[in-house]
């Protein structure tokens, strides 16, 4: 792949407290999906320390498929999207997450949107968990 064309998208959680992440790469934006209706780990004290990654709160969230059909629906949009980019050559796609804290619902969507797109699509894919100073990038599948 011609990497002077290749996609990067960019997946970000984040506080909404905190505002909603910057596009540097000149673009202007992208798309920016709303976790907090989704039932929240943190207003119990046994998930409060833990984020979106630690397995109890993955295990709460998934408990009653709200999460999980939230995830399908920005699948199905997120798909269509990257695939379209990658057909027009465009290099840079954004998709943020936020929360009340940043910690455990976009957390958790990010994650799963992140590995969702480097499985399915060949584009480098740069995830930023903001308010927990984490990031990691999935570099792209040459040779799919």
């Amino acid at each position: 792949m011609n990497t002077e064309k290749q996609l990067t998208v960019k997946v970000i959680s984040f506080s909404y407290r905190r505002g909603i992440p910057e596009d540097n790469s000149g673009n202007g934006g992208g798309y920016v999906f709303d976790c907090r209706y989704v039932h929240n780990p943190g207003r119990y004290d046994e998930y409060k320390p833990l984020t979106g990654l630690d397995q109890p709160v993955i295990d709460f969230l998934e408990k009653d498929g709200e999460i999980t059909e939230f995830l399908t629906n920005i699948y199905a949009l997120t798909d269509a999207h990257v695939k379209r980019y990658i057909e027009r050559g465009f290099t840079n796609l954004m998709i943020c997450f936020g929360c009340t804290g940043g910690q455990h619902r976009s957390v958790y969507s990010a994650q799963h949107t992140a590995e969702h797109i480097h499985k399915k699509f060949d584009v480098r894919v740069e995830l930023i968990h903001r308010e927990q100073n984490v990031e990691q990038t999935f570099e792209a599948n040459t040779g799919i």
